[in-house]
Formats: structure tokens, sequence, C-alpha cells
């Protein structure tokens, strides 16, 4: 998957999360892009299997699209708290950061800054 599908299916769980539901016009405002650039990027992630749409227009995760809308977010959240913790920086200046960084980094990098990080909490406690 691009980092572009994977930017959408993490700004409509996001909005889920905040708001209870997402629609194509949230996901737009949200990262700033052109209603026909969302709605052609929820058709592929709809031809793919990852969301449906309602009738309303609310976008639906399917069970693939949880998934992998999860692991991203879950990535995002551990780099973010990664760079604030090890480097010191804003948490503004964090997680714009580990927004570019989330779609770049090899598995096993992520691994390792989680047992890093999870060793960091387990010496805290």
């Amino acid at each position: 998957m691009h980092e572009s599908g994977e930017n959408y299916l993490e700004t409509i769980l996001m909005l889920k999360e905040k708001n209870g539901s997402a629609r194509s016009i949230d996901v737009a405002r949200a990262l700033n892009f052109s209603k026909p650039s969302v709605s052609r990027a929820m058709s592929i992630l709809r031809e793919d299997g990852f969301i449906l749409m309602q009738p309303s227009g609310e976008l639906i995760l399917t069970d693939k699209g949880m998934e992998k809308a999860r692991e991203i977010y879950g990535r995002h959240k551990l780099l973010t708290s990664f760079l604030c913790e090890i480097t010191g920086v804003s948490a503004d200046m964090a997680e714009e950061n580990a927004c570019r960084m989330e779609h770049i980094l090899d598995q096993e990098v992520i691994d390792g800054i989680k047992k890093y990080m999870s060793k960091r909490t387990d010496s805290e406690s």
C-alpha cells in the first residue's frame, strides 16, 4: 500500500475515534485535500477492500482496513513517543516527524524502537 493510502486509513480511524464517524468531507478537511482527490482515494480503498461507504456517506473500515489503520496509527503513536522522549522535541514537532517516518521505516526498525521503549517503560516501573 502506498503512503497516501496509509494516511487515508489512519485519518479515517482517528476521525472515528475523535468524532464517532468519518465521511469523505471530514477526511478532506483533516488532510487539507480537495474533495475530488479524497473521493478518488476512497474509491480505490473501497475497491481494495479497506473501506465500505454507507448511503449516508459514512466511511466504515472493513476488518482488513481496521487492521491496517491500527497498525499505521500504532506506529505513529510509538514514533511520536520515541521522538518526544529521546530527542526532547515538542509534541507537535515529534508528531509531524512521526507522520513522515511511519511510512518509510522498515518493520525491523519499528520492532527495535518498540522493544527499546518497552524496556524504558519497564525500568521506570
